[in-house]
């Protein structure tokens, strides 16, 4: 039994870590990167794959942008055109107001999803862009450990 021991608590360390879950979710878009948080510390990151127009905060439907700012993921999507989807607060009420000032739609359905269903096989080749619609998309693989590690609820901070 001792010399198992070693591997036992190695065993039971990594469950605890893969069980940790987010109280922040940070999209940093110059880097490409989403750093999942829990009290002030980085316990996991992923690359990603953004709107096909990165640069710059989402001002309205279809401009393939991203948003940026302070929001929340407030539901979960099992069933989604995507390998699973969590959705993502925008627009918030700054978003709503500066597109009627301008005359249009903000846009909607911003998720954090993986691959497009059947297409999982690809993302080494589609995470290499930025393709999504105004989404972040990252592996199928990756999207299961977010999905277990962020509840409904968690804040979600998008850098520039």
């Amino acid at each position: 039994m001792k010399r198992y021991l070693p591997l036992l608590l190695l065993i039971i360390a990594h469950s605890a870590l893969a069980q940790q879950k987010a109280d922040l979710v940070v999209v940093d878009k110059s880097k490409s990167r989403l750093y999942l948080e829990h009290a002030g510390k980085i316990i996991k990151s992923y690359h990603i794959a953004l709107g096909r127009h990165p640069k710059g905060h989402k001002q309205q439907e279809g401009d393939g942008r991203t948003p940026e700012g302070h929001y929340v993921l407030d539901a979960k999507k099992a069933d989604s055109a995507f390998y699973k989807a969590i959705h993502i607060s925008y627009p918030n009420e700054f978003d709503l107001s500066s597109a009627a000032q301008r005359g249009v739609s903000p846009g909607g359905a911003v998720m954090i999803h993986g691959q497009k269903n059947g297409y999982g096989q690809l993302a080494r080749v589609t995470q290499r862009s930025n393709w999504t619609n105004g989404c972040i998309a990252v592996t199928d693989q990756e999207m299961d450990e977010i999905w277990a590690a962020v509840d409904s609820g968690t804040p979600i901070e998008i850098r520039p």
